[in-house]
């Protein structure tokens, strides 16, 4: 019994030795496996890494490319534009040149004209001395003026004076024909050519055209001697309608058609 017992027993130990054997060599080669599994996965995730790095660097320089290109792309729409303006501007520049060198032209051809002008008012002026010469032409012309404007003040005095004359002389004259008619006047003597006894009135034969206008009472003679007086009350164009002033006629006298008037008081010469 002791002897299956320790037999057992030595089983028992070489199953266990066995086992144990066993399970040692599985335990190493799965600890194997899973090193060789980490080293990989490690190696892989190291990869991995490495790739994301180099695709973020790739990403990063695509980006920079691109904004490179943008830049160019802009760089280049400046340019082209730039190439624009300049074709426009050597446009203008040589519009510009043409006419100034037109402008050239008309200057110099003036101031050969001017030159061939010069020449005709004598060998001493030139355009070095055209400047001094206008001014002395200036000068005289400004003393011929302030002369011009001295004669025309003088002229418009005497003509002042010479108006003012005349409109003394045409009152003078005026004033002369005024007196030489008042003496006329004076001396003019009318006919009485119709008398009214019954209402007192009589008719001269002069009026207006005539020149006869008396303005104050008539005097009324016969042969040289005055037998009473008429006061004028209408003056016609060829006769003058007169009241007899009846006090003024002596007793028993009448005056009659042929009878002479003349004027009272004298106009004043």
């Amino acid at each position: 019994m002791k002897i299956v017992f320790n037999s057992l027993v030595i089983v028992a130990a070489g199953a266990a030795v066995f086992f144990s054997f066993s399970l040692s060599s599985k335990f190493k080669e799965e600890q194997s496996q899973r090193l060789s599994a980490k080293h990989e996965n490690e190696r892989v995730t190291t990869k991995a890494e490495g790739t994301e790095a180099t695709l973020a660097e790739t990403e990063a320089q695509l980006k920079d490319a691109q904004d490179q290109r943008e830049l160019l792309s802009q760089s280049i729409t400046t340019l082209k534009s730039t190439e624009k303006s300049l074709k426009r501007d050597m446009a203008d520049a040589e519009a510009t040149i043409k006419q100034q060198q037109a402008e050239l032209t008309s200057v110099e051809e003036t101031i050969q004209q001017l030159k061939d002008s010069l020449k005709e008012f004598g060998g001493d002026i030139t355009l070095e001395n055209l400047g001094d010469k206008i001014a002395e032409i200036e000068d005289a012309n400004a003393a011929k003026k302030t002369k011009i404007e001295e004669l025309e003040s003088n002229s418009d005095a005497a003509e002042k004076r010479i108006a003012s004359t005349k409109a003394e002389s045409d009152r003078l004259t005026q004033k002369s024909n005024d007196r030489k008619a008042r003496i006329a006047q004076n001396a003019t003597e009318a006919v009485v050519t119709a008398v009214n006894q019954d209402w007192g009135f009589l008719v001269i034969g002069a009026g207006s055209n005539s020149g006869f206008a008396p303005q104050g009472k008539l005097l009324v003679k016969r042969d040289g001697r005055l037998i009473g007086s008429v006061a004028p009350s209408a003056i016609e164009a060829t006769q003058t309608v007169a009241n007899i002033d009846m006090d003024s006629l002596s007793p028993g006298v009448r005056i009659q058609p042929g009878d002479r008037v003349i004027l009272a008081t004298p106009a004043s010469n």
